[in-house]
């Protein structure tokens, strides 16, 4: 995403500056100029919503507790009934 940043705002910053040395105005280069930020900003905006979202899809899809064989659930916690060896002596 960095990178898309970047460009953006080297963008930015060429865009009217070419703008400029063609003969444009420099209200027009200044409003290209605008545009251009307010298009960074949004496609920045985008691109971090995204991101999250898929972070929060791929938490989901691995599980919260696993155990270090990958085990999710109970059986990573050590739970269940273990009644082996553990019964009282009559």
């Amino acid at each position: 995403m960095s990178d898309v940043v970047r460009w953006g705002a080297f963008s930015c910053a060429l865009v009217p500056l070419v703008l400029i040395f063609s003969g444009a105005s420099w209200a027009g280069a200044t409003g290209a100029a605008a545009g251009l930020a307010a298009v960074t900003c949004a496609c920045r905006a985008l691109l971090r919503h995204s991101e999250r979202t898929a972070a929060r899809v791929r938490v989901r899809e691995v599980g919260r507790h696993r155990d270090r064989s990958g085990r999710s659930g109970a059986a990573a916690h050590g739970g269940g009934r273990h009644s082996e060896g553990r019964t009282p002596v009559d």
